[in-house]
Order: structure tokens, then C-alpha cells, then sequence
């Protein structure tokens, strides 16, 4: 076990679980007297604080790096940490870190074997005690699971909101510089001061998925009922290259979220939100899948109602209403997944 008084990971957490994740022993201390810390797998942490009303008490996920190369949220992660153990900000409730895919940073890659963001499965069994895991799992699956026992163990608590923002950067540029994946929600209703927050936090533009899937925030919210979202911050850049004064927003809200029991948010009806809805997804099922297109053509570029999007033998792919946008385009993942989503306006 590492005990704060050997030594200061937490000042710059990522660097520490870069360096010794292949090697990794407990961590756990307190902050003053208040705050309690805790990380027993590599790249999670956990702040606990000793004494929050039952009133106020909140279950929040921060959660980035699910691709090793989507540096900027990594980096408001390693941040808040730092500030959190450095006192500059009060932690007020249960939070958890996760960089997700520590191998992938170390290489600056998307991933290793597989796309991590693809492997959460809310069906699957899982438990706090570490299970057996086969040695052929890529790197990913085993990542998978241990993030999912971590899930697990972390929501135990009944009271208070469950929170889960799990944060990326895309591959490509957006007209929409920021925006946020609300997960299928199987009928429940939207949580308006949720977008609310989203807003604040400068993501004015929404995505409602409607169909199950299984990414990280899907799996939060299906299995553990939490507030979730996958929230997209702009575009890759490599460690050190991120204009940091781009998520002022997000930092000042990620910061009030932690730090307080009660802050205000914008008024539902005065919030920005662009709001759009999934109308098809399309997943590449054979090898000569081709995107047609340009490859740099930004997220939410609108097509007319029959322009073709994309193709593979036997198969045409057109936009099938006016302005329909394409988000996420990749004809590089592998077979069976999704290569590009597309959206239509939708109204609240």
C-alpha cells in the first residue's frame, strides 16, 4: 500500500498511473480530516468524504481517456484531482476518477486491441470481488471489466443522485464543438436540469440515442439508473497541445458539481440547446464499407433527402430526410460496428 505520507501521487495522478499501472499497489489517505481517499486499481481514484447530509448526497463518475488519444479531458481530470488533494477545491461528495485505457495513452492511440467504448455491457455479471479473467481478452475486455466491478462497487450507496459524465473528444472536427450522447433512456423521461447543466457547462448541443448500445454512459444509466452522458469536448489533440481556455465552462461546473451540495443552473427555457435525435445507425458489415464523403467533413454536415452517405456490396446507405447530419463517421472500425450515426432535429 502507498500511504500519503510516502509519498504525493495525486499531485499529478495520471503521470503516476502511466508509470506504474503494470505494477500497481493500493492507494489510500486522507485529506485533512474531512476527505478520505482510495485507489486499488490503476487509474481509478475515489474521494469519500466523511460528512455529507444525507440531503445533499451525490454519486458522481468523472470518466475519460476511454480512448487513449482523447487527451483534453484527461488532462480537466488530472486537474480537478490535483486541486481536489491540494485543498483548492472542498469535495462535498462521493467521486471517482477513471482514466480509462492507460495502456493506449502511454502509445497516444485510440486503443490497443479494441475499441473499449464498445465492450460495457449492462447484462453482463459482474461484482467488487476480482474475478477470473481468460488471458486471450484483449486488453481492452479485461479493462472492461475490472472498470465495471469498479461501477459497481462505487454505486452502493441508495440516497442521492447518481452521476456519470463520461468524457471525450472526437476524431474528427464538429460544427458543433461540443456536444453530449444522452443514452437511450428505454421511456424514462429526459432530466431537464440535467441539460440544464450540459448548457452551462458550454455543451449546447444534444444527442438522444434510441437504442440500447454498450458504451461506457449507456451502461451507467441502464444498470445503475444514473444521469449519463457521453460528452464530447472538440477535437484530438496530443498531450500538452489542448487549448485548455476552451472548457472554462466545463471546469467552473465540474468544480461547483464536487465542491457544493446546492449551485443554480441557466433556466431550462433560456439554455441554448440544439437538440437531435438518432435517426439511423449504420454499422459496416463488409470490408469494402466506404464512407462518401470528404475524411475531414465535420460532425453534424448536413445532407439532402436521397444524397448517398455510404456504401458496401450490395448495400446503399442515403440520408432519407432534409438536412439529415452525419455524426461520428468511421469506416475503419472493425465489422459489425457502427461507422457512422445519423440525426435529425428533434423538439423537447
Amino acid at each position: 500500500m502507498i500511504n500519503s505520507s510516502m509519498t504525493t501521487p495525486l499531485n499529478d495522478f495520471l503521470s503516476f498511473s502511466l508509470e506504474h499501472y503494470t505494477n500497481w499497489h493500493e492507494i489510500s489517505g486522507n485529506i485533512g480530516t474531512s476527505i478520505r481517499y482510495n485507489s486499488d486499481v490503476p487509474g481509478v481514484l475515489t474521494f469519500m468524504p466523511n460528512n455529507t447530509p444525507s440531503a445533499h448526497t451525490k454519486q458522481i463518475i468523472l470518466s475519460c481517456g476511454v480512448h487513449g488519444n482523447e487527451t483534453a479531458p484527461i488532462e480537466i481530470c488530472n486537474a480537478l484531482i490535483k486541486q481536489i488533494y491540494n485543498q483548492e477545491i472542498d469535495c462535498k461528495h462521493k467521486v471517482m476518477f477513471i482514466f480509462g485505457n492507460l495502456p493506449a495513452m502511454k502509445i497516444a492511440k485510440r486503443f490497443v486491441d479494441e475499441n473499449l467504448n464498445r465492450l460495457f455491457d449492462p447484462n453482463a455479471e459482474n461484482s467488487c470481488s476480482h474475478q477470473q479473467i481468460d488471458e486471450a481478452y484483449s486488453i481492452e475486455k479485461v479493462r472492461a471489466e475490472e472498470l465495471m466491478q469498479q461501477v459497481a462497487c462505487f454505486f452502493t450507496d441508495a440516497e442521492g443522485d447518481r452521476i456519470h459524465y463520461d468524457l471525450h473528444t472526437a476524431i474528427r472536427p464538429s460544427k458543433n464543438e461540443k456536444f453530449a450522447v444522452y443514452p437511450y433512456l428505454h421511456g424514462k423521461t429526459y432530466c431537464k436540469e440535467q441539460l440544464q447543466f450540459m448548457s452551462d457547462c458550454g455543451v449546447n448541443t444534444i444527442l438522444l440515442s434510441q437504442s440500447p448500445t454498450t458504451t461506457f454512459s449507456y451502461f451507467s444509466s441502464r444498470k445503475y439508473g444514473a444521469h449519463s452522458f457521453t460528452v464530447e469536448l472538440g477535437k484530438v489533440y496530443p498531450f500538452g497541445k489542448n487549448d485548455m481556455s476552451k472548457f472554462t465552462d466545463m471546469n467552473l461546473m465540474l468544480k461547483q458539481l464536487i465542491g457544493m451540495y446546492e449551485f443554480s443552473t441557466s433556466c431550462f427555457e433560456d439554455c441554448p440547446l440544439e437538440v437531435f435525435t438518432v435517426n439511423q445507425v449504420i454499422n459496416k458489415t463488409k470490408d469494402d464499407f466506404t464512407l462518401h464523403f470528404d475524411d475531414d467533413l465535420a460532425n453534424f454536415s448536413s445532407f439532402q433527402r436521397g444524397q448517398l452517405l455510404a456504401s458496401e456490396q450490395g448495400k446503399e446507405f442515403r440520408a432519407e430526410y432534409e438536412d439529415e447530419a452525419i455524426v461520428f463517421p468511421n469506416a475503419n472500425v472493425a465489422l459489425g460496428q457502427r461507422a457512422l450515426l445519423t440525426v435529425v432535429p428533434y423538439a423537447l
